[in-house]
């Protein structure tokens, strides 16, 4: 017996009908329009698959009822997490059904029972975060934990780093409820023989599998007993293994790695582990992976909990990234492959002698030039988080469409054959002239070997299945796994028959059967499965139309290449950490993720008329919450600049429907606060009247629930007129001349912080000269006006080339003004020289300032107001994308007797304009409200709150009515003993 297949529906009117049925029946949202297919027609993997549409669930009952009338429209059901499968797992022709957005809850934790039960859509990290005040946590341990959901760790049996004491995904699930591919509903969990014969009796789906597989175990004993790889740590194919192995009739455990094939999970009970109370690493340096590899066994004899391998490549990679800054002084020399050793336990004397002896073993057996024994957390940190981020490291080598493509890379072998095995392996790719990055488990044999292909060209996908060919016969060879933790999908289940042979396979099949009659459960993956090379996905991509761009796009591919960089390993739909991306933090949807908007762009910019297509609504909608925070250029490890793509886009869309006037307001920044300045005391005033307000809102759609900024009428370029006049004519300065960006914001609505800027610079021996060539066009850019940013920039950057002193420093207040100086102005202005001189000058005031103090140039009190007190630092999320807050850090860490903390609570929500306008007002909150505003309400009285950015200071003060500090402030209130000499500044 073997699975048929029912066509799915292929008119516009059945999916009409479709959508309309399942709308009517569902209480989760339903979206079949072309813009949501794509962005659901491909995953993590190198496939690509067009759905009919995609259905959010809200709940079991919408689960069983999609299934039901996706049968009686004879169209296949696909469950999807977080898309992050490496072997298109989560893609097929018809509905995909996406629990991350709703079904994400965790239903109950229990700590004496150590077990947990979970929706599908939980996210292993908030899983984890749950049960850590227990002292517990989730077994597997994968690299994707900030955004894999429990559901796709079962779909696929990951397994992660510490599968050599805690085993696979398929070793923690006790049990699940399902719906089955009629439609109706099942509890899986282990029953004894009685208990299995009483459900078999059932006239249902249900009472057929139990009854059937039985027999299809025993009619195929053979094939189970000698078919599977001898290896243990698999995850392709159906585990019938488990069903011989004396145990209860377990079908929960059974269901584990089938990939959404026979069953969709609504919800699971999993166990859970201690977690242990120390953990410490031996880091061993090696001239070359194969070197590492081959110290394997030694640590392997230590006991470890895990040993973790990552080659040159990775590491080289990683140094590009602003985030890995610190990796540089952890390591020692050069290494060609890094091998991580870790041992667990509560006790932390009992370790250190396990780090002694992998260094002593290696040391006498010659493996290695040094290691690095890591006990502290602070020690550790650089090098985890570089291991942690290998996948994304290696995929931001890709070069247009010649990318680092998962087909081979998880396989295994027994360690004891890793050394031999890996060397075959790298002959084999050094046949067909394809370079890989290593990186993986060595302590169960997998590593994951990414071999590099361009799969536009079709001579290259010859060599992909070549390589996949040699490869797969290398493994059984090895008698390895094709798949260790990865799962099959796509990519790996055109080899099971051969893998796994006649008897075994066919007895798959007949599970297949068995559990979905009419193949409607994800077909295609595990048995009957296309060609490995069938459902490229940039082999299905037609040649970009033309598109003349303002912006230049430095990328193979213009603007449609900087989009298709996006590889889809979902680092954007993290929530726990970081910045990017808040507007996907605040709604959990696809479309409003990093990775989303790049697929609808790539949709898009495929089209034969690109430029019209850029001014589609829907695209429009899709960009629209992209609050241009920039995180995504530095923390997505392919580098895709949402913020640029999004400036793109718009300038071609308002091609289409004309510019807004709202946009052409807040795009004239510079001029608005400029006259605000100079009518200061009627324009304060008028702001504050309630119809004023209104009228702003209903015409101009600025919204009435947040205060406007305050303008001085005593701007920043007045004061620094006055001061110049004052003090006249002096000694040169010794430091020589900086140049002060008079930015929009610090000039005319604060310019209190860059008279306290400026003051300070000349008390470290500085000249400094108040630039106020005009605006950097930041505020115009991000409306898509580019022809207007670019003739500001033009400007600016004319003028601080001609009237500054050569090679003389460029600072400023407002990071994001500052920074587009450095990135912006040179995609507007290519090949501009003033732009490259001035670019090269720029550099953040911090740097200068902690300079000062060091050298002595500038005295700081031990007797401040500050000294004793807790200082709570905001980055500016621009900062943070182009050069990080290590210098604003380390500034602030000058000051005397004060205790400097970081919050990590990403974007704080305002975005420059965002935050004010009328639509955009609750996002905004909801994305402060996340981290940022609880850290600071954590806060007592006593803690100075401090933000680089004026969007953020407005931001936090609106949302928590404490004031923030720019650093530059308490730098200058660390000048003097005694209280604060801004009593009236307005400072809580």
């Amino acid at each position: 017996m073997t699975a048929t297949t029912t066509p799915r529906p292929t008119t516009a009117g059945d999916h009409a009908a479709l959508a309309s049925r399942l709308e009517a029946e569902l209480r989760g949202e339903v979206q079949f329009d072309d813009y949501s297919r794509h962005l659901f027609s491909r995953d993590a993997s190198m496939y690509a698959i067009m759905p009919v549409g995609v259905v959010f669930p809200m709940d079991a009952d919408d689960v069983a009822a999609t299934v039901r009338i996706a049968a009686e429209f004879g169209v296949v059901v696909t469950p999807r997490g977080a898309g992050t499968s490496l072997a298109g797992q989560t893609i097929n022709t018809g509905i995909v059904l996406d629990f991350s957005r709703h079904m994400s809850q965790i239903l109950a934790l229990d700590p004496e029972a150590r077990t947990a039960r979970v929706q599908p859509g939980v996210v292993q990290d908030d899983l984890n975060q749950a049960a850590a005040p227990f002292g517990l946590k989730f077994g597997p341990d994968t690299s994707t934990s900030n955004r894999a959901t429990i559901g796709g760790m079962m779909g696929n049996n990951s397994a992660g780093s510490g599968s050599l004491r805690l085993g696979m995904t398929i070793d923690h699930v006790e049990a699940m409820d399902v719906v089955l591919s009629d439609g109706s509903r099942a509890s899986f969990a282990p029953v004894d023989e009685a208990e299995r014969e009483r459900r078999a009796g059932a006239d249902t789906l249900e009472g057929r599998i139990y009854q059937g597989l039985p027999r299809i175990v025993a009619g195929h004993a053979e094939g189970i007993a000698g078919g599977f790889p001898p290896f243990w740590r698999r995850a392709g194919g159906y585990r019938l293994d488990r069903m011989t192995d004396g145990s209860d009739f377990d079908l929960a455990k059974f269901v584990v790695g089938s990939e959404g094939t026979l069953v969709i999970t609504t919800e699971a009970t999993v166990r859970l582990v201690p977690t242990a109370r120390h953990t410490v690493y031996a880091v061993g340096h090696f001239e070359t992976p194969q070197h590492a590899i081959e110290a394997t066994r030694d640590a392997l004899s230590c006991g470890p909990d895990q040993v973790e391998m990552m080659d040159k490549t990775i590491l080289d990679l990683s140094r590009r990234k602003i985030e890995f800054a610190d990796l540089g002084a952890s390591l020692v020399g050069d290494p060609g492959a890094l091998l991580f050793v870790s041992f667990m336990g509560d006790d932390l004397g009992a370790l250190q002698p396990k780090l002694e002896e992998v260094t002593r073993l290696w040391q006498e057996h010659g493996h290695g030039y040094h290691t690095l024994q890591l006990v502290t957390k602070e020690q550790q940190a650089a090098l985890l988080k570089v291991r942690k981020s290998s996948l994304g490291l290696l995929m931001a080598a890709s070069e247009g469409t010649n990318r680092p493509l998962a087909f081979v890379e998880d396989t295994a072998v027994d360690p004891e054959h890793l050394a031999a095995y890996t060397a075959r392996f790298a002959e084999i790719l050094d046949r067909y002239e394809m370079k890989a990055g290593f990186y993986g488990h060595a302590s169960v044999g997998c590593l994951h070997i990414r071999p590099f292909v361009d799969l536009s060209r079709p001579d290259e996908i010859e060599r992909m299945r070549a390589v996949a060919e040699q490869i797969k016969d290398l493994v059984r060879e090895y008698g390895g796994v094709n798949s260790s933790e990865h799962g099959d999908g796509l990519a790996r289940s055109e080899f099971n028959r051969e893998l796994f042979g006649d008897d075994l396979y066919e007895a798959m099949r007949e599970v297949k059967a068995l559990f979905d009659p009419d193949n409607r459960m994800n077909p295609g993956k595990i048995v009957d499965a296309p060609s490995m090379t069938e459902n490229l996905r940039d082999a299905a991509l037609p040649p970009a139309g033309p598109l003349q761009t303002r912006l230049q796009f430095d990328v193979v591919g213009g603007m449609r290449g900087a989009a298709d960089r996006c590889m889809n390993i979902g680092q954007c739909r993290k929530s726990t950490s970081g910045v990017m991306c808040p507007s996907y933090i605040a709604t959990r949807q696809e479309e409003h993720a990093t990775r989303g908007r790049a697929n609808a762009l790539v949709k898009a910019l495929s089209d034969p008329d690109p430029k019209k297509a850029l001014g589609d609504e829907r695209l429009h909608e899709i960009l629209d919450l992209c609050l241009m925070c920039k995180a995504c250029k530095s923390e997505c490890p392919l580098g895709v600049d949402m913020a640029k793509l999004k400036s793109e886009s718009l300038s071609h869309y308002h091609d289409e429907h004309g510019v807004p006037v709202r946009s052409r307001v807040f795009g004239s920044i510079r001029s608005l606060n400029r006259l605000g300045s100079l009518f200061a005391p009627v324009a304060n005033a008028s702001v504050r009247i309630p119809l004023v307000r209104t009228g702003m809102e209903r015409f101009l759609g600025i919204t009435a629930q947040r205060k406007l900024p305050h303008f001085e009428f005593r701007n920043l370029r007045r004061w620094y007129a006055a001061q110049q006049r004052a003090v006249g004519a002096g000694a040169p300065a010794p430091m020589g001349t900086v140049n002060f960006l008079a930015d929009s914001f610090t000039t005319y609505t604060e310019p209190h912080i860059g008279q306290a800027a400026i003051g300070l610079l000349q008390r470290s021996g500085w000249e400094v000269s108040l630039t106020s060539a005009g605006c950097c066009g930041r505020s115009a850019l991000s409306k898509g006006l580019i022809d207007q940013a670019a003739a500001s920039a033009a400007q600016l950057a004319r003028g601080l080339a001609e009237d500054t002193p050569a090679g003389s420093p460029i600072v400023g207040c407002e990071p994001s003004c500052l920074f587009t100086l450095r990135d912006e102005h040179a995609s507007m202005l290519p090949g501009n020289p003033h732009v490259a001189d001035v670019s090269g000058r720029v550099r953040q005031v911090e740097e200068l300032l902690t300079e000062a103090v060091d050298e002595g140039r500038l005295q700081l009190s031990e007797d401040s107001w500050l000294a004793g007190r807790r200082i709570l630092y905001h980055g500016h999320c621009h900062q943070k994308a182009e050069v990080g807050t290590a210098a604003t850090v380390a500034m602030l860490r000058r000051i005397p007797g004060v205790e400097v903390v970081e919050v990590d609570a990403g974007c704080c929500g305002m975005a420059g304009s965002f935050g004010y306008e009328k639509e955009h007002y609750a996002l905004s909150m909801q994305v402060g409200r996340d981290r940022l505003f609880p850290a600071i309400e954590a806060e007592d009285g006593q803690t100075v709150i401090c933000a680089s950015g004026t969007s953020c200071r407005e931001q936090i003060f609106h949302g928590t009515e404490r004031s923030a500090w720019h650093p530059v402030e308490l730098l200058q209130e660390a000048l003097v003993a005694g209280s604060r000499s801004d009593a009236d500044h307005g400072h809580a």
